[in-house]
């Protein structure tokens, strides 16, 4: 079963309310779990995430599909950053992937068959496309000037947009809005963003094409099927079980 290609079908208990995960509300116990965990433990995984992003992704399989998507984004370094990926920023948000994004410095370091699976963030910056809600221009240039340079690796685990009320089905590799064609985002998906943050793409676009510099140069191995109109898609296959682990 490919990744997307056939749509799983759920139990028949999974009829979440609203679109939402199925399921019962929480109970007066849990409630009180989560309040006591929030206050006594530290989740400092979760707090380094420093950043949201609203920017919008496609299924690399089905160029049709495009998506809104926010990333909580996590900075380890200067040459890499990994995002949880919601489908909104609401409080009823679900984690629909993992986006992890590195340095063309590292990005070049990968080997060629592995660059296939990533994309380029020149255009989905310069375009406007990529924004950080509710932060001056300004305040976020040095940051999209270092993101203009960057490669991504999105798994959407989630396809929240086709109706899944659960997570179904193997992980679809996901790729940015480009210039071509194929990829250029609809234009009602952009305004219903726009609307909701009281923004303008088309002004940031104009603002950026001077603001932003334009990498020197994008490896053709990322944004593979732009490049060679081949996409990738994940097969779930069974295999052997190892019984015995390898010796050292």
């Amino acid at each position: 079963m490919a990744s997307g290609n056939i749509q799983p079908q759920p139990p028949a208990s999974a009829t979440g309310e609203e679109g939402f995960a199925p399921g019962k509300p929480m109970s007066m116990e849990q409630t009180m779990l989560d309040k006591g965990a929030e206050m006594i433990q530290s989740l400092k995984p979760v707090k380094q995430m420093s950043q949201h992003v609203c920017t919008f992704a496609i299924y690399n399989h089905d160029m049709t599909r495009q998506i809104e998507t926010h990333h909580y984004v996590t900075r380890l370094n200067q040459d890499f950053l990994q995002c949880a990926v919601y489908d909104s920023d609401d409080t009823t948000g679900r984690l629909i992937g993992v986006e992890y994004i590195i340095s063309d410095r590292l990005f070049e370091a990968l080997e060629p068959k592995e660059q296939k699976l990533w994309h380029s963030h020149a255009h989905e910056i310069k375009s406007g496309l990529w924004v950080h809600p509710r932060i001056p221009e300004m305040l976020a240039k040095p940051e999209l000037e270092s993101l203009a340079k960057t490669y991504g690796k999105f798994w959407c685990t989630w396809q929240t947009d086709r109706g899944d009320t659960l997570p179904l089905g193997p992980p679809a590799l996901m790729m940015s809005p480009q210039a071509a064609s194929l990829s250029i985002i609809k234009p009602e998906l952009v305004k219903k963003r726009d609307d909701k943050y009281n923004l303008s793409t088309e002004a940031l676009k104009a603002a950026r094409r001077e603001a932003i510099t334009e990498p020197e140069r994008i490896n053709p191995q990322a944004d593979y099927w732009k490049q060679h109109g081949i996409c990738f898609a994940i097969d779930i296959e069974k295999t052997e079980l190892k019984k015995r682990a390898p010796f050292p």
